[in-house]
């Protein structure tokens, strides 16, 4: 069963006669990644002081600088390294947030192939701190994001021992993101549903 936030978004919006409705909002986003998505998202909770959640900058390792001139310096070779730990991080009614965010076009599964053994570490070290940790699945095929608890994925990988997390399993475990205008990728309505879900656990604090 897909667990869908009691709400579509903050409350502003939904009683807002200009919104535009889902036709719309979804042909206008497309062949925007899932990550240009969620930084727009972030922008708008922090105009909109609902949260600050930020990117993590990839880093770079530099190995060629030209200087063309005393006043300039040019890099001409660099590759990325591998980051430590996942792509976003912040705070949302005093909770920690640590999550990664992954974009697949298979239809039936996700690959965990595509979440490396040192970010599954380093979100098993948050939860422990009590953070909330959890991956972002875009499923660009089906059109559907999914906000799946990274508890629920440790035990999966504990006793499933699969190469690749079932789609059935994160329908039914995850938590369905509102997608809409502003924010276009509403996940902090599905952190809402999973702290209501959750309460024995968490104290809700909601948004205002």
């Amino acid at each position: 069963m897909i667990k869908y936030p009691s709400g579509q978004g903050p409350k502003s919006l939904n009683q807002s006669p200009n919104k535009p409705n889902q036709k719309n909002i979804l042909y206008g986003s497309r062949g925007m990644s899932l990550e240009e998505r969620l930084n727009q998202s972030n922008d708008y909770y922090r105009l909109h002081h609902v949260a600050v959640i930020h990117k993590k900058p990839t880093p770079i390792q530099v190995v060629k600088v030209d200087y063309p001139n005393r006043q300039a310096a040019k890099i001409t070779e660099a590759y990325y390294r591998q980051a430590s730990t996942t792509d976003y991080n912040g705070i949302y009614q005093g909770y920690y947030i640590d999550f990664e965010a992954k974009e697949t076009k298979n239809k039936t599964s996700f690959p965990l192939a595509n979440l490396p053994e040192h970010q599954r570490q380093h979100m098993q070290e948050c939860l422990v701190q009590g953070g909330l940790c959890f991956l972002i699945l875009a499923f660009s095929q089906l059109n559907e994001i999914y906000l799946l608890p990274f508890e629920h994925l440790l035990t999966f990988i504990e006793q499933e021992q699969k190469n690749s997390i079932p789609y059935a399993f994160i329908k039914s475990k995850g938590y369905l993101c509102p997608q809409a205008y502003q924010p276009m990728v509403d996940y902090i309505a599905a952190i809402d549903a999973y702290l209501v879900d959750n309460h024995d656990r968490f104290v809700l604090r909601g948004r205002n």
